[in-house]
């Protein structure tokens, strides 16, 4: 396959948008957050694929340059099932599942179904802590923005973003950006709705039964409270021999930095035997 190949893949009714760079060297499938696309993984950095890794990120059901959700069904045991449909159509019998926020919750339902197609775990910012959201009305009202007027609708119900007043021009351009890269809004609403009223797992001592290499990136990000530090601490504290990294005090997000990041990831599958072949020690 060539390099950075994008592409279009049928998953029973619908249409995903995948990019895959085609290595020879062990796959690392990337799950992005509600309302992100596939770009908002590792942030255009190319490390992993360069490193030998054959990378693979696509746009979750509704999101991106995907299709809607037949039905418009956004469930976590939906989102599992695309993420193994994605594996299953491009030949992958197992992977590193790479997510974040809900692509991290997708990533550990999909570990605690099909052990066997997951090789290690990496849990980027999570939020979900194996329960429905306790904050429908702000997702019903982030959803209902969303669909009256696009990403202004958008921006306008999520109100002035939690930065310094010096930062928030910037920030907000930048959800503007993110929130503009979908090509079907509607559905992105739907998702808003259905994906929060989702449990992943059964509540966060199910993590327990992980049984895989898994690397937790937390953050101290304060302009970010759906995914507090405490939440990943959790996760590091039950997962079975898991690693948390922390950007410092002094740092910017180390999930918002895809350089920085991927070298993170990289480090940590040399340590658990999985680098690619001609980078092994």
């Amino acid at each position: 396959m060539a390099d950075d190949e994008h592409r279009t893949i049928r998953l029973g009714d619908m249409d995903v948008a995948v990019d895959d760079s085609g290595g020879d060297g062990p796959p690392i499938l990337m799950l992005h957050g509600l309302t992100a696309t596939r770009r908002y993984v590792v942030h255009g950095s190319a490390l992993l694929a360069r490193g030998g890794y054959r990378t693979v990120m696509y746009d979750a059901r509704g999101h991106g340059d995907s299709a809607p959700a037949p039905r418009g069904d956004y469930g976590y045991d939906r989102l599992a099932g695309d993420a193994v449909g994605v594996m299953d159509t491009l030949g992958i019998e197992r992977a590193v599942l790479m997510g974040v926020s809900m692509g991290s919750a997708t990533a550990l339902r999909v570990a605690l179904e099909h052990p066997e197609r997951v090789a290690a775990l990496v849990i980027i910012t999570p939020a979900h802590r194996g329960a429905p959201s306790g904050n429908l009305d702000r997702w019903d009202a982030l959803a209902d923005g969303m669909e009256r007027s696009g990403a202004e609708g958008f921006l306008e119900a999520f109100g002035p973003p939690p930065v310094p007043d010096r930062m928030r021009d910037a920030v907000t351009t930048m959800m503007r950006q993110r929130m503009g890269r979908h090509r079907h809004p509607a559905a992105v609403a739907d998702a808003l709705r259905g994906t929060p009223r989702s449990a992943a797992f059964d509540g966060i001592a199910a993590l327990a039964a992980v049984g895989v290499p898994t690397l937790v990136v937390g953050s101290r990000d304060a302009a970010d409270p759906e995914h507090p530090l405490s939440v990943s601490e959790e996760y590091a504290r039950v997962i079975p021999g898991a690693r948390l990294v922390v950007e410092g005090e002094d740092e910017g997000p180390l999930a918002w930095r895809g350089g920085t990041l991927s070298r993170t990831v990289a480090g940590f599958l040399e340590d658990a035997g999985l680098a690619p072949p001609d980078t092994e020690q």
